[in-house]
């Protein structure tokens, strides 16, 4: 009866957040744009399943994985071993990266890259950044610091990289905090900082905006590593293409 209680009013959460866009949209469709009466019929259909999805979504983030996910952090830092703490950490991020929805999509359209290959890059970078995250809940580093010099470094990177790169790179950390960080990430990093005794708001806030940096580096590094590939390709020497009837004359000159 209980979980059926929440249910209910996630479903009502998602349909507050999901409903007032769909009705812009139809509107818009009606109005402005028409469209065929199939097509807006998927778009009802999409928006039920949508709703019905995020409902479950949160249901079972609230329930499972934020809890989990403290419950994890918590243990982890009360063990002191911080080989594994980082070890945990980095799998931890590159696992949960992976498998979120908003990278899929974003991969599945950068027809330049390799989907695997952007979506591991991203993902590397995401697993590097919590494990720095869990070192400075562990020392206490100021998150001001760590902005101003990993901005530093992205801004330095924009300059040099390519500009086809450039916004995948940003796009790139926009859909690396999306819902299953929010969801695990951050109730890891409370966890952690709660069993230190430290003040959550300054030590484990800030996860998500450190996740959603270190993508904007690592995807201007690996855009950089394909310029330089691209260039050399580029300039290997060609054999020259001859027809039949020169290749005939070379070889009588010959």
């Amino acid at each position: 009866m209980y979980q059926k209680q929440i249910l209910m009013e996630k479903l009502k959460e998602a349909t507050a957040s999901v409903l007032p866009i769909s009705l812009i949209v139809m509107a818009i469709s009606f109005v402005l744009v028409p469209v065929d009466a199939g097509l807006m019929l998927s778009f009802v259909i999409a928006t039920a399943m949508l709703i019905l999805g995020m409902g479950l979504f949160t249901l079972g983030a609230d329930m499972s994985m934020s809890r989990i996910g403290n419950y994890m952090g918590a243990k982890l830092t009360k063990s002191r071993n911080l080989p594994l703490i980082l070890f945990v950490s980095f799998a931890l991020g590159v696992a949960i990266t992976v498998a979120e929805p908003d990278l899929q999509v974003l991969a599945g359209n950068v027809p330049e890259i390799d989907t695997t290959v952007l979506i591991l890059t991203v993902s590397v970078g995401v697993g590097f950044f919590l494990m720095l995250c869990m070192v400075r809940i562990l020392f206490s580093i100021s998150l001001r610091t760590m902005l101003i010099v990993f901005y530093a470094i992205v801004f330095a990177a924009a300059f040099l990289s390519d500009k086809s790169i450039l916004s995948v790179a940003f796009d790139s950390g926009g859909v690396a905090s999306g819902p299953l960080t929010a969801t695990f990430m951050l109730p890891f990093a409370t966890g952690a900082c709660e069993a230190l005794g430290g003040n959550v708001m300054t030590d484990a806030f800030g996860l998500v905006a450190l996740v959603a940096m270190m993508p904007l580096i690592t995807v201007q590094v690996m855009g950089a590593i394909y310029v330089v590939k691209s260039r050399h390709a580029s300039q290997e020497p060609q054999l020259p293409d001859f027809g039949d009837n020169e290749i005939i004359e070379l070889w009588e000159a010959c």
